[in-house]
């Protein structure tokens, strides 16, 4: 067997190849860099949204105490505030989608029943 006629060894084939880098078949090689939020920025964003909310009911639901003391009153910040819990540990989980969609139903629940119950 002549040399031309052997396949190329595993040397020659590591050679040829990238550092560590293989090209993808599915993605073009000038792709556009991905726009957008990375999921760990948007982790932290859901972090710091449903922190900012946690605070802002905590203080409405001092100032609502300090007006009148119900038992409403209570139920409805302290399960918004539930709320926001969960959904930082959801976005700490990596489920951003399903906390905003979370923090946005509590947040609207929690005004409505703030106009209609409370009122």
């Amino acid at each position: 067997m002549s040399v031309p006629d052997q396949a190329p060894s595993d040397e020659a084939a590591a050679d040829e190849a990238p550092s560590g880098q293989e090209p993808f078949a599915d993605e073009p090689a000038d792709a556009p860099e991905r726009l957008g939020l990375t999921p760990r920025q948007a982790r932290r964003l859901r972090i710091g949204a449903a922190s900012l909310l946690m605070a802002t009911a905590a203080v409405l639901l001092a100032v609502r105490l300090a007006s009148r003391s119900s038992v409403l009153v209570v139920g409805v910040y302290g399960l918004l505030l539930i709320l926001c819990g969960l959904v930082i540990e959801l976005s700490r989980r990596g489920r951003t989608r399903l906390g905003s969609y979370l923090l946005g139903a509590g947040l609207v629940a929690a005004l409505l029943m703030d106009v209609v119950v409370l009122s």
